[in-house]
């Protein structure tokens, strides 16, 4: 009987959750897809972040970034479980709204990343000046034609705030040079590589005489860059990307991209989480964070801080 009790006693005092466990704050983190390099980077840096501050983060989000249904569904699981607090990187700008003002309602505050939400609720948003970006893909494809030639955008998919901004920014840019003629910029890559890849395809079959591209985000980047390289097109037209992965960064050296306009992905993983627990623990934060933007080219590739953002460390303190 007397061991009987001490087993009890033994296992009560095993399954007894930490008290210390227990107090930790739960994040949970929402990308708009995780199937990207871009997500990997933010992801590493949202870790980061949860072990410094020690804080436990759950990842968790649509594969595809077209997913608007299973992105809502994940915010409102989030809000029925009852974490501590939510970092949404919202796949589209209205979509995403009424389940974070639900969540809001129920107690737990949100910060928006990457992507901007016609929302005011927010604690803050962690994202790159989108808008410079695409002036800054502009004004280098700009400077690698030497303000002269026809130009055709190819866009990424519709409600997705940063690359709409991206886009603008670059239009904006190239509108300032009377020598560059727009010859496209009403056609979708959509959420895939695959997707991006047939559009790319039909663009170039349409514009035989096509002098600069440009591309808001890593999938619609690499499909532009698959549909050049297996037509042979890559060396007569000057192509500026947005984001980097690893086949990206390959056709940069190879020369097969002329600039590709980055952002810190890891910097605003790590931010973000950064921001939500400060709010949680009283403290205060700023209510716009930029996570910053520069261009990489086969000339600056290999100095450190560009090197640093083409190909990010995505190791773990204390792993």
């Amino acid at each position: 009987m007397r061991f009987r009790l001490l087993l009890l006693c033994v296992c009560l005092s095993a399954c007894r959750p930490d008290a210390a466990d227990a107090d930790r704050l739960r994040i949970a983190v929402i990308p708009k897809g995780t199937s990207h390099e871009f997500w990997k980077a933010v992801h590493a840096g949202a870790r980061r972040a949860a072990w410094e501050f020690d804080v436990e983060l759950i990842w968790k989000g649509p594969r595809k970034e077209d997913d608007r249904a299973g992105q809502v569904r994940t915010v409102e699981d989030f809000v029925t479980k009852g974490v501590d607090g939510i970092v949404l990187m919202p796949l589209d700008r209205t979509a995403l709204v009424r389940p974070v003002q639900a969540a809001v309602e129920r107690g737990i505050p949100v910060v928006i990343a990457d992507s901007d939400l016609e929302w005011d609720g927010r604690v803050s948003f962690v994202a790159t000046d989108n808008h410079l970006g695409g002036v800054l893909a502009g004004e280098q494809l700009a400077k690698l034609l030497g303000g002269q030639g026809r130009v055709l955008m190819m866009r990424y998919q519709e409600g997705s705030a940063s690359t709409e901004k991206r886009e603008q920014g670059f239009l904006e840019a190239i509108a300032k040079h009377a020598g560059l003629e727009l010859i496209s910029s009403n056609q979708y890559a959509g959420a895939t590589i695959e997707s991006a890849q047939k559009t790319a395809e039909n663009l170039l079959n349409a514009f035989r005489e096509v002098d600069g591209i440009f591309c808001p985000n890593e999938s619609s980047a690499y499909g532009m860059l698959r549909a050049l390289v297996s037509s042979g097109r890559h060396e007569q037209v000057q192509f500026v990307g947005f984001d980097s992965s690893e086949k990206l960064l390959a056709g940069l050296r190879a020369g097969h991209i002329d600039a590709l306009v980055l952002q810190d992905p890891v910097r605003m993983g790590y931010e973000a989480v950064k921001a939500l627990v400060q709010h949680l623990r009283g403290q205060p934060v700023e209510a716009r964070i930029d996570t910053g933007v520069s261009v990489a080219t086969p000339l600056n590739m290999d100095e450190r801080e560009i090197a640093r953002l083409l190909s990010p460390n995505l190791s773990q303190p204390g792993g």
